[in-house]
C-alpha cells in the first residue's frame, strides 16, 4: 500500500444507541508477476490469516453494474488479473448478503494503482447492518495511488470496542476514482470470521484440562455465548 494512503473511522457515527443498523474491457498489459500469482488465502504465506476462515461462500453477492465477464465472479477469483469494472454512474456498490449472521473479525479489499490508474478507487465507504434498509456506515478509507491488500479498520465498531462487525449485510460503495475516473476496477474482495475448527479445538482442550482441574472446560476458558444468540449490533 502506498505511503499517501490515509484512513478515517466512521465509528463515532455509530456511538448513537439509537442509530439503525443501515461491460467491453479496456486491454490492460499485466506483467508476469502478477499474472502468476494468486491471492493467497494461506496462512503459512499471509501470517495475518492465522486461525481465520474466508467466509465468502455463505453469502450472495452482488454489484450495482459491471461490464461483461467482469462482475462478481471475476471480482472473487484468487487471480488478481481478473477484477470486477462497473458500467454506471457512481457510487457503484458492491453488496454482500450473508444467509445468517455472522461475526466479522477482518475484510479487506485488493486495488492496484499501476495496472487500473483512473479506474483505481480514491475513496470508499463501508456499510453494515440486517437488511438493505437499515445500513449504516462503520468506516471510511481514501488513498491516492494504493497496490495491494487495503484492510477494512473494525476496530471499535463491535460491542465493548470490539473488532468486529456482526451482520447479516455487508456493502462497500466506490464514491470517487483516480482523476474523477467514472468507472472503477476492485481485484478482490475477502471477509473473515474466526475459524470455528480452531476454537473446538482449543475447547476441547481446555475442556480436558478443566475436568483435571475441577473446573469445566467452558468455564475455564471464560468462552462468550454463541453468535447466533446474539444480537447484530454496530457501533
Amino acid at each position: 500500500m502506498d505511503d499517501t494512503t490515509t484512513t478515517t473511522n466512521n465509528g463515532d457515527e455509530a456511538d448513537d444507541p439509537e442509530s439503525h443498523l443501515q461491460d467491453v474491457v479496456n486491454d490492460v498489459d499485466l506483467d508476469s508477476a502478477t499474472e502468476e500469482e494468486p491471492l493467497t488465502l494461506d496462512p503459512t504465506q499471509d501470517p495475518s490469516l492465522v486461525g481465520l476462515r474466508e467466509i465468502s461462500s455463505l453469502a450472495s453477492w452482488s454489484v450495482s453494474t459491471h461490464k461483461p465477464s467482469c462482475g462478481v465472479d471475476a471480482l472473487r477469483n484468487l487471480n488478481p488479473s481478473q477484477f470486477w469494472q462497473s458500467d454506471g454512474p457512481q457510487p457503484h456498490l458492491l453488496t454482500v448478503h450473508f444467509f445468517k449472521l455472522v461475526k466479522i473479525v477482518k475484510m479487506r479489499v485488493y486495488l492496484d494503482f499501476l495496472l487500473d490508474e483512473s479506474y483505481t478507487p480514491t475513496k470508499m465507504q463501508f456499510w453494515g447492518g440486517t437488511g438493505m434498509y437499515d445500513l449504516v456506515p462503520f468506516y471510511e478509507w481514501r488513498g491516492e495511488e494504493p497496490r495491494g491488500w487495503i484492510d477494512v479498520d473494525l476496530e471499535g465498531v463491535g460491542v465493548g470496542g470490539k473488532a468486529e462487525l456482526r451482520a447479516f449485510v455487508v456493502q462497500v460503495r466506490v464514491l470517487e476514482n483516480h482523476q474523477n475516473g467514472k468507472d472503477t476496477h476492485v481485484r478482490g474482495v475477502q471477509i473473515f470470521a474466526q475459524d470455528d475448527k480452531i476454537k473446538k479445538s482449543r475447547a476441547a482442550v481446555a475442556d480436558e484440562d478443566g475436568k483435571k482441574n475441577g473446573v469445566e472446560g467452558v468455564e475455564a476458558m471464560g468462552m462468550e455465548e454463541p453468535d447466533w444468540m446474539q444480537d447484530p449490533e454496530i457501533r
